[in-house]
């Protein structure tokens, strides 16, 4: 799409998109995968150039992205903190006048929602969070796809959400809602989701639980992150001690459904948000998951650049 375009689009939050949009990029995304894996090449965003602007560190967020727009035949810019100082030596909305001018797509992984809302607001051209504070889209993408590729639709299932009301959790509340499943969430008391951050209207996607075993029953995905999450190392002490009785364990896992899943975001700190005996069990479908950030960000690139194929 031609900067500036009408029909231009930002992946800023889940909800950007449509519950028909969702149903073609997990499509593209098998397409897209299949096609990786059977060594076809396929380069539809030649000479297109992806920034990617990282104010937090990252593994999965960079190489998933670097990797996917090479293979798809597009350039990379990678930026970081030092590199772009978005928003210290010029305000954001001016790095995004600049920035948008010389690539076709851009990619930001920061703190604040608000900023990256505000890069986007005055890009010539589409914008990803890479995550945020308060979102992270891609990773929850991923886990869709996931789950999809192992289980089938994700539609009328119930997902458990143990641990933190973070980034992560915003998001699958934001999926529930579009996609028409449910989440069970249970956090320690003042680490709660809150509806109005998570931007739904629909507070029946989601039941909230004291004791996480309640929250597993019967669960087809169980899903966690780390207790503490990049900006609120401050915490730390308060946290481990608030989370101690959130662990995904082995007894969790025998309380939902026989065949559920086991996800996690990664990094994982194996002892403290998850025993070992599950990450690292036959449930778990981590490393697919990891993958999967790859082929779903490759389907929503195309997408956003190209519309619709076919």
């Amino acid at each position: 799409m031609k900067p500036g375009h009408s029909l231009m689009k930002h992946y800023l939050q889940f909800k950007d998109l449509r519950a028909e949009e969702y149903a073609y990029l997990f499509e593209r995304t098998a397409i897209i995968k299949k096609r990786f894996k059977n060594y076809e090449k396929y380069q539809p965003l030649v000479d297109r150039t992806l920034a990617m602007i990282f104010e937090k560190a990252s593994t999965r967020t960079r190489v998933s992205f670097e990797a996917g727009m090479y293979q798809m035949g597009g350039s990379v810019v990678h930026l970081t903190t030092g590199d772009s100082q978005l928003g210290r030596a010029e305000p954001v909305e001016d790095s995004a006048r600049v920035i948008s001018r010389m690539v076709d797509i851009v990619m930001i992984r920061t703190f604040e929602q608000a900023k990256i809302d505000t890069f986007a607001a005055h890009s010539r051209v589409p914008v990803i969070n890479g995550l945020t504070n308060e979102f992270h889209p891609c990773q929850i993408l991923a886990d869709i796809f996931t789950f999809i590729e192992q289980r089938g639709s994700i539609a009328g299932k119930t997902v458990a959400w143990v641990g933190d009301g973070n980034n992560m959790a915003n998001t699958w509340l934001q999926a529930a809602e579009i996609l028409g499943f449910t989440v069970h969430v249970s956090t320690p008391g003042g680490y709660e989701v809150d509806a109005k951050v998570a931007g739904i209207r629909d507070t029946g996607c989601y039941k909230t639980f004291a004791d996480p075993m309640d929250a597993c029953r019967g669960a087809h995905l169980v899903t966690t992150d780390v207790w503490t999450s990049m900006g609120y190392e401050a915490e730390n002490a308060v946290r481990m001690k608030a989370f101690a009785d959130w662990c995904v364990d082995t007894d969790m896992m025998a309380v939902a459904q026989p065949d559920a899943l086991f996800m996690h975001c990664l990094p994982a700190h194996r002892g403290e948000e998850v025993q070992a005996e599950v990450i690292d069990g036959p449930q778990s479908v981590v490393w697919e998951e990891a993958e999967n950030r790859m082929h779903v960000q490759k389907a929503l690139m195309e997408y956003l650049l190209l519309g619709r194929i076919g």
